[in-house]
């Protein structure tokens, strides 16, 4: 059931081509841009609070990432929330650095309470961090490995009814709908170790979450499994972490459904005894 949900969903993605308005930080901006690009989306890098409320009126989805925040923009961000949240679109909040500073920490809260379709995705350590815990984190770095972070995603679930996608090493989703079905977190095995050398691969698979949540896939699994899958292979390709971000643009772009069902590595881990209760 889960491996369809992902090919139907690549597949839909690309026939809909959906608008995601992107309110990003300044680091990742293009690397963000021709990652929605690449898989067949179509991004927009909207500040102004100006147009927000007509951008999103007819945009499929909202991407929030805090990593350069400052007053005005988190203001800015607020509106565009409650903008989206008018036209019932999905926000995907990445809080980029949540636990290295009070603010990015109260922040990122902030913006989870005031969402009302919400996906929220980060690293280990801003999970823990948003759901109240203590994490170890390296300025935006997560410290935490993202087995550690499951309880802490269970909880933003429970909390802001939240789909929640932990990223690293192995990156896991958690999701109402899959824990009352099946009583299971989705654990995808693909990526590599190199990806965490470019800076804004989080950045960019957030802003692929809101492309896939802007054509229905609202859990984050999608997107998770392309990114992953995309990034395997483009480590076999690449000879440093130069080459690495060029050939993740060019996987995304001709990735096929075949080849995307050969490499998932995908389980479900049984949760009912030891996190749901």
């Amino acid at each position: 059931m889960h491996k369809h949900i992902i090919l139907n969903a690549l597949r839909t993605l690309r026939e809909q081509k959906p608008l995601v308005v992107n309110i990003t930080n300044y680091v990742v901006m293009n690397n963000t841009a021709n990652a929605l690009l690449a898989i067949g989306a179509s991004p927009i890098m909207a500040h102004s609070r100006q147009e927000m409320a007509e951008m999103m009126s007819f945009a499929g989805a909202l991407v929030i990432n805090i990593g350069t925040l400052d007053s005005d923009w988190i203001e800015r961000m607020a509106f565009a929330i409650e903008q989206a949240n008018h036209h019932q679109k999905v926000v995907v909040l990445d809080p980029v650095g949540c636990g290295a500073s009070t603010l990015r920490t109260q922040t990122s809260r902030r913006f989870a309470e005031l969402a009302e379709r919400l996906i929220i995705r980060g690293n280990a350590s801003e999970i823990i961090a948003l759901a109240g815990e203590s994490s170890q984190s390296k300025g935006v770095d997560a410290m935490d490995s993202s087995s550690a972070a499951i309880q802490a995603a269970v909880t933003l679930m429970e909390t802001f009814d939240a789909s929640v996608v932990v990223s690293g090493k192995t990156d896991f989703i958690v999701n109402t709908p899959f824990i009352q079905q099946e009583k299971n977190i989705l654990a995808l095995d693909n990526g590599h170790p190199m990806m965490p050398q470019v800076t804004g691969m989080g950045c960019s698979l957030s802003a692929l979450t809101g492309a896939f949540a802007a054509i229905g896939e609202t859990s984050g699994l999608a997107a998770a499994a392309v990114f992953g899958v995309a990034g395997e292979i483009a480590a076999e390709q690449a000879k440093g972490p130069g080459s690495l971000q060029l050939a993740i643009l060019d996987v995304l772009y001709t990735l096929d459904e075949a080849t995307l069902a050969q490499r998932l590595k995908l389980t479900a881990i049984d949760t009912s005894d030891r996190i749901i209760g």
